[in-house]
């Protein structure tokens, strides 16, 4: 299901150009990549000098980071196919990591570095990684929650890595890796994702996948340069000799598919550089969006508001911003409105995707999206989109139903859970995203619900039922639901209703945080002297509730 084909489009995936379109292996594919994710990495050595990692006093150019990924990827010693998992904050050593794992042959395997030292190990055990590639912080949480196996410490002292070897994780041992290339689907990373049951799954994404999704985002990246040198009446390559190095300021975590993919793989390629931010703070970003000249920022809702009133209370300068796009929730008409008075001259965008695709459904920039900037974006020339009605049937343009798709960017499987994979991925390729929505009929996707029961906070996916899971261990609570309700600042809210006696509100969001990952506790939490409302079939009625909240919390939240 798509629309009308963009005659710039067209041009740039004809046959003989970089981005051709073709068919193998029975599905549409860009016929001139490589089989192997590490062959375009590689491509990138050489910017050279040009500098690519900016993290506080910290300049590394292109050639200092392939430089050390040479050094750590021998260290690892791992075999082809081996889980090597990362698990760090967002830093220089991460990226170094990530590259390392996939010139050594291995499966990186990106840890959710926020989780607690329990959380951390299942995920490890999920995938029995030959091993772990940690920060000291993270390395110390995952011996606390009682993991026993091999960590490499890239933040340690250059003497001794987090075992004591001699050599250290910065040592020089070089050497050459006689690795066999990648095929196509060979496994080339696992992101961990949660589905309905809350249950921590990885998914597996092959070469041909990550590879795909990321030459798409490029697609549309070349596609916006030539609409812009078309409207100034120059040559595309004219234009891009004209242009300062692309600089993108990195907040979203790396163990995500947007930071892997936006925020380091695409910049990585591009020969753009990455401004890491340690955490979110909107007056830092204004420093550094200054500073360092930044011309790209993606980020959730929540940030671009921040970021807004700071530069309005600080009188900020954004000039250098060239690009600004949201992805993990809808763009708010009036944040759009905003953006435009204070960046006037900065291409809007907004993406959809999901980890089990590659981050990479659908894409809107530019003109695209000022068209229609209630969609999600068009969806890209490799994605089939399908929308499915109850009773399994395709619906037309403009019907909603549940969006599956379809692509050599879909995952391979979950790794290790066969089930849960038959549940959403068919045998002839379409994966169920879980999303309602539609199609309109020039490809605009538009998002209306989700099927899933998750709350997308500050751009952050909580499940429910995970919540739910740690606030009914608890002594106690009786009943309890977790579910999202409006929130200006952070897109949507987590609040919990719950049945019991024993606690606070602050006892109970304080040890849900501490079960879980901070950021999942819950932000209110209500009590019920009644039992829980419920539906025909049993399940607890979480509209009903919402209906509520204001009544059980005992006013507006």
């Amino acid at each position: 299901m798509s629309g009308a084909v963009d005659p710039v489009l067209a041009a740039l995936t004809a046959a003989g150009q970089p981005f051709e379109i073709g068919e193998r292996d029975g599905s549409r594919c860009f016929v001139n990549m490589p089989a192997d994710l590490g062959v375009l990495i590689d491509a990138a050595r050489r910017h050279g000098d040009k500098t690519f990692i900016v993290e506080g006093e910290r300049r590394l150019t292109f050639e200092d980071v392939f430089a050390w990924r040479d050094r750590i990827a021998p260290q690892l010693r791992i075999a082809k196919g081996d889980r090597v998992a990362i698990c760090m904050r967002n830093r220089a050593e991460w990226i170094v990591a990530f590259m390392a794992a996939v010139k050594a042959g291995g499966v990186a395997a990106l840890l959710n570095s926020r989780g607690s030292p329990d959380e951390l190990v299942a995920m490890i055990e999920e995938v029995t990684p030959a091993v772990v590639i940690a920060d000291a912080d993270r390395a110390a949480r995952l011996r606390e929650g009682g993991y026993a196996g091999r960590i490499l410490d890239l933040t340690a002292d250059a003497n001794a890595d987090a075992d004591g070897d001699a050599g250290g994780a910065w040592g020089n041992a070089g050497g050459s890796l006689p690795v066999q290339p990648a095929a196509p689907d060979d496994p080339a990373a696992i992101l961990f994702t949660s589905g309905t049951t809350g249950r921590v799954k990885g998914a597996v994404l092959t070469h041909r996948a990550l590879t795909t999704g990321l030459l798409s985002m490029q697609l549309s990246g070349v596609m916006v340069l030539h609409n812009m040198a078309r409207k100034l009446g120059v040559e595309p390559e004219t234009l891009m000799s004209q242009m300062p190095q692309q600089a993108v300021l990195l907040v979203y975590p790396l163990f995500h598919i947007s930071g892997l993919g936006s925020a380091f793989l695409s910049p990585l390629f591009a020969g753009s550089k990455i401004v890491i931010m340690r955490r979110w703070d909107a007056n830092e970003a204004l420093r550094l969006i200054r500073d360092e000249q930044i011309t790209m920022f993606t980020g959730v809702p929540t940030m671009l508001w921040d970021l807004l009133n700071t530069a309005r209370l600080e009188d900020a300068d954004l000039s250098s911003l060239r690009n600004v796009a949201s992805g993990g929730q809808a763009l708010p008409v009036n944040l759009l409105q905003a953006i435009r008075n204070v960046c006037p001259a900065a291409q809007m965008g907004t993406g959809y995707g999901m980890t089990e695709a590659s981050g990479a459904i659908a894409q809107a920039v530019g003109e695209d999206f000022v068209r229609k900037p209630a969609s999600a974006g068009r969806v890209l020339p490799l994605v089939d989109v399908r929308i499915e009605g109850p009773g399994s049937e395709a619906l037309a343009a403009g019907l909603t139903g549940e969006i599956l798709v379809r692509g050599a960017q879909t995952m391979q499987c979950y790794w290790n859970h066969p089930d849960d994979t038959a549940a959403v991925l068919s045998e002839d390729g379409w994966l169920r995203t879980g999303d309602v929505g539609y199609v309109d009929e020039e490809g605009y996707i538009f998002i209306v619900d989700r099927t899933k029961d998750m709350v997308i906070s500050g751009g952050e996916n909580i499940y429910c039922a995970e919540v739910e899971r740690a606030l009914g261990e608890l002594p106690g609570i009786t009943e309890c639901a977790a579910f999202g309700i409006p929130d200006e600042r952070l897109g949507e809210l987590l609040v919990a209703v719950v049945v019991g006696e024993g606690h606070s509100e602050a006892s109970l969001i304080g040890d849900v945080g501490e079960r879980l990952a901070r950021y999942k506790a819950p932000g209110r939490v209500a009590f019920s002297s009644e039992t829980l409302p419920r539906n025909a079939v049993g399940k607890i009625d979480k509209r009903a509730l919402k209906a509520r909240w204001n009544e059980l919390i005992g006013g507006p939240a």
